[in-house]
């Protein structure tokens, strides 16, 4: 799909191609390439004069090699942006700039939020592009805030997050939902981290090469200082994670010692009863049961082992309960 922009009273006004007729008949300052086909691929070449890159060429560049400018004057951007789709996830997509002869042309493969928004601000907006530098210093501007609006959504999530783990005992159910909603998010705000870097890089090689006019230049100046009060944002996103998880981690090993501590308070009701088994079991003509018909020798090894077992297990719930009250009054008294 190929859309091409003209400026028209200070306004974008957006042209969709469905022939090559379509696009002579446009002086566009942007070319907006969606998932072209090849036939699409030859109209533009055919018409501007200007290679359109495989989709396998836009991904697989060096990183040294994402920003450079031709001999011809043509410039090479290649920059990734945020899309952050609840059904599929989020993940970064890369995007192949050129821009030649005041023309931008913008390659993607998915349909980007960022380049929706641009497009309709453009329309109702008069005065906001001249040029096409000024629709790709807007493309970058934008891409930050739907940045900062992806990170308000992570500190939402993990808001909720926090109060169901801070405020509530986790069960095991509950602490694997939780670390799969922390690990969701995690992975959201290093995508946003990792966009924001991009965008950074492709700013300041735009200012390092004296490519920008001087309000351009103001303009990538105030990107660069929106992009740089989003690094303390995820920064303490990324703290916050950590705690979390930390958190949710303590919570699971509480509940594996509180299951420890049910099979050892077992294994102490039951040792003094293994014992007298151990003894009186060895063999029904020992000592202990010699002259004793075995009927009555192991009913009354069963009885005693009972009352050895139900005496451990009330010496255990004193101890416990004494413990507890014990607790109790030092809380109140810390409390006076």
């Amino acid at each position: 799909m190929i859309n091409a922009f003209e400026l028209v009273n200070g306004r974008l006004k957006q042209i969709h191609v469905e022939s090559r007729e379509d696009l002579t008949r446009v002086k566009p300052i942007w070319v907006d390439i969606d998932s072209p086909t090849d036939e699409e691929r030859e109209w533009v070449e055919a018409v501007f004069g200007t290679e359109v890159p495989e989709e396998d060429e836009v991904g697989d560049i060096e990183a040294s090699a994402r920003f450079f400018q031709a001999e011809n004057g043509e410039l090479h951007i290649r920059s990734d942006f945020l899309l952050d789709d609840d059904e599929e996830g989020s993940r970064n997509v890369r995007v192949a700039f050129m821009l030649k002869d005041d023309v931008l042309y913008s390659l993607h493969h998915e349909d980007l939020p960022v380049f929706r928004l641009v497009r309709m601000r453009a329309r109702l907006k008069p005065g906001s592009v001249e040029d096409s530098m000024d629709v790709l210093l807007d493309l970058y501007a934008t891409d930050a805030e739907y940045s900062a609006d992806a990170l308000e959504e992570v500190y939402e999530a993990l808001e909720t997050v926090s109060r169901h783990v801070l405020q509530s005992t986790l069960t095991d159910e509950d602490a694997a939902e939780a670390l799969a909603n922390i690990a969701s998010e995690e992975d959201l705000n290093g995508r946003i981290r990792r966009n924001v870097m991009d965008t950074r890089r492709a700013v300041s090689f735009l200012m390092r090469n004296r490519l920008l006019k001087p309000d351009q230049a103001e303009e990538a100046r105030q990107i660069l200082r929106d992009i740089d009060s989003l690094d303390g944002h995820t920064s303490f996103l990324f703290d916050k994670i950590n705690f979390l998880m930390d958190a949710v981690v303590g919570f699971i090993n509480i509940n594996q010692n509180k299951r420890v501590s049910k099979l050892t308070k077992l294994s102490i009701v039951f040792m003094p009863i293994n014992i007298v088994a151990g003894i009186g079991g060895m063999s029904e003509f020992s000592m202990m049961t010699q002259g004793i018909p075995w009927p009555i020798a192991y009913t009354a090894f069963t009885v005693g082992m009972g009352i050895i077992g139900w005496g451990t297990y009330l010496v255990l719930r004193h101890g416990e309960q004494r413990e507890a009250r014990r607790k109790a009054r030092e809380t109140r008294l810390q409390a006076v």
